[in-house]
């Protein structure tokens, strides 16, 4: 009997942004809406738009909620808001839309 791989939270909720395209994107995750928690978090984005990139998050982020997304050699620093959030087994998956245009993002439209 074979084994399917279990579908990962993200690539769920990518279901629902037709356009999202699979990445590995190492980035720091920075709340700027609530003031905690004050500390930040590191994850991966794990899909992307040309606005919207969409990763896991343990942080308890809401609709709406404001984040500044950095990777480590600082070519990505944008805020973006939340649209979509989907809990599944204590993780959840995200997703987040720039609040402006970000000129070196790697997607165009």
């Amino acid at each position: 009997m074979a084994r399917t791989a279990r579908e990962s939270s993200t690539s769920k909720l990518a279901k629902f942004f037709p356009e999202a395209m699979p990445m590995r994107i190492p980035v720091r995750l920075i709340p700027t809406s609530k003031p905690s928690p004050p500390y930040p978090e590191n994850t991966t984005i794990e899909f992307g738009t040309a606005r919207e990139v969409l990763f896991t998050s343990n942080l308890p982020l809401e609709f709406a909620d404001t984040l500044r997304l950095q990777n480590a050699d600082g070519t990505l620093d944008a805020e973006a808001c939340v649209v979509a959030l989907q809990q599944d087994e204590g993780r959840i998956a995200v997703a987040a839309r720039f609040t402006k245009n970000v000129s070196n993002w790697i997607i165009k439209s």
